[in-house]
This record gives C-alpha cells, sequence and structure tokens, in this order.
C-alpha cells in the first residue's frame, strides 16, 4: 500500500478542521479589519444636533429684520460709538395678520398696516430715558397731545380741523432724552387710506420749509445735507432744520409717508442737534413703517 506523503497529511488535516477555525485564522497578507472609533455614536449624535440647530437658526432668522446682510457701516442701528450714533436695540416687525399684506405691497391697494401701529413706533436708544407725557391711554396718544408740538395756536386749531377731516384713527408715540441732552419725539397718525396721507402730507410738509411751524423753531428750513442713502424707498421723506440763529437749542424734524401712516420725527437740543442720530433715528423708523 502507497503512503501518503506528508504533503497529503496537511492537506487532509486542514480538510478535517471545523470551518469556524479556519474562519478565525487570518490570511498573513491579509490588512488588519478597521476599528469604529471609540466615540463614534457620540460623533454621529453631535452631527444631528449641529444640523437641527442650523436649520432653526435659518428659520428663525427669516423673522428678524432684515438688515443683517448690509455691512456695519451701512447700517444705522449698527455704528460705532464714536461716529455719533446710537446704540439701538435689534428691530423686528410685528407679526401681520395671516394673509395680511404689507402697507407697501402691489395688491394693498390702500397702503393699510395691518399690523399694531403701537409696535411700530421705533424705540429708544440703550441709555436713554422715557418721556412718560407721550405713554397716552393704552398706548395711544390724545390728538391734543400731538398738538402741543406746534407753536401757534391758530396753527393748532387748523390741524386739528385737518386732522378731523382726514379721518384721523388714532396716534402711537414715543419719546426720550438722551444723555447728551437729546430729547427725541415720534408720532405716528393712521388714516384710512394711503391717498389720504399723499394729500395731506402736502399741505403739511410741503417742500422749502413746513406748512406749520414746531414750537422753539419758528425758522425751520428744508434741510437739503440729509443724505439721500438715509431715505427708504417707497418711503416719502420731508426734512427741515431749524436754521441759524436758532437761540438756546436747535429743532430738527421730519414727516414721513408710509402707506396710511404720516410719522413725524422731532429732536432737538440745546445748542446744536446732532445730524448723525436724527439721520439714523428718521431712517430705521421709516424700515419699520415700509
Amino acid at each position: 500500500m502507497t503512503q501518503p506523503t506528508e504533503e497529503a497529511e496537511h492537506k487532509a488535516a486542514d480538510e478535517t478542521r471545523p470551518d469556524e477555525d479556519r474562519s478565525q485564522v487570518p490570511h498573513p497578507l491579509a490588512p488588519p479589519p478597521p476599528t469604529a472609533p471609540k466615540n463614534n455614536r457620540l460623533l454621529h449624535a453631535g452631527l444631528r444636533w449641529a444640523a437641527a440647530l442650523l436649520v432653526f437658526a435659518v428659520a428663525g432668522g427669516g423673522t428678524a429684520y432684515g438688515i443683517a446682510g448690509m455691512k456695519r457701516t451701512d447700517v444705522p442701528g449698527l455704528g460705532t460709538v464714536s461716529d455719533g450714533r446710537w446704540a439701538y436695540p435689534t428691530l423686528t416687525k410685528p407679526p401681520l395678520p395671516e394673509g395680511s399684506p404689507g402697507p407697501l405691497a402691489v395688491e394693498n391697494k390702500a397702503g393699510t398696516h395691518y399690523a399694531d401701529l403701537r409696535e411700530l413706533v421705533l424705540p429708544a436708544p440703550k441709555g436713554a430715558t422715557a418721556d412718560a407725557t407721550l405713554r397716552g391711554t393704552d398706548g395711544w396718544l390724545a390728538t391734543k397731545d400731538l398738538l402741543a408740538e406746534y407753536g401757534e395756536k391758530g396753527d393748532r386749531e387748523e390741524l386739528a380741523q385737518k386732522f378731523t377731516q382726514y379721518g384721523l384713527r388714532h396716534i402711537a408715540a414715543r419719546g426720550w432724552a438722551t444723555p447728551d441732552g437729546t430729547h427725541t419725539r415720534i408720532y405716528l397718525l393712521q388714516f384710512d387710506t394711503a391717498a389720504v396721507v399723499d394729500e395731506l402730507t402736502g399741505q403739511i410738509a410741503p417742500y422749502g420749509g413746513p406748512g406749520y411751524q414746531l414750537r422753539g423753531a419758528v425758522d425751520s428750513v428744508s434741510d437739503d445735507d440729509f443724505p439721500a442713502k438715509a431715505q427708504i424707498e417707497d418711503v416719502t421723506h420731508v426734512v427741515y432744520t431749524e436754521s441759524k440763529p436758532y437761540g438756546a437749542e436747535q429743532t430738527r424734524h421730519a414727516y414721513l409717508a408710509a402707506g396710511d401712516v404720516l410719522a413725524l420725527v422731532v429732536q432737538s437740543r440745546k445748542g446744536t442737534a446732532s445730524p448723525v442720530p436724527f439721520q439714523q433715528t428718521v431712517t430705521l423708523q421709516s424700515q419699520l413703517l415700509g
């Protein structure tokens, strides 16, 4: 009988070895199997949370006031302290009732502001002291308190008649004083339509000089130095400044017409009223109305 060779014996031994034993013997040239990172599950969980937070941030960013993409030097509310601008809080527009268009939307023929007018008044900057006389009742100011801004009795009586004639609905207002001595007053007057506001603006705020002079500012004239970049598109701006000599204090004021709202912004200060915070205030108030 032929004796098995040594090679045949080894082959026979391999064939009789259990499969599980062979599977555990690595090939001498095979690379070792990769091992999962120790914190693999934590990493995946972290990535999922980061993605979720990014989605919420993008969605939430849509409700904030649309000025984040502008250069810092172009945004009135984000100027540096050295240029004289005030530190206003982040501006957000109040929500519109569902299905209601904005005041300047093409389909909004009447130019109606459907948002709460009291929420459209510019908030006071950091460090300012609120003017309690302009709080009104439930946020609505009496017409007589607005008329007190005008110096002549005859002007106050005539304006009161015009406001009644043109259907003034209500007035929202806010005022404050800043540490530099500037006194700011803002009034938002709402009427029935934009057409009414346009007609009234032409009578109250003609170019060259105001139709009705403010108290203590009888020599107000058109402010030709008011920069075009501080004006908001589709919001009418008529700006005045008190010319020299203006006595103990200087007054600057502007009328803004946006849809069914006519706004009056007034700033006065002992000595000279700085143009920078005035331009900033007018621009930001215009943005809220537009």
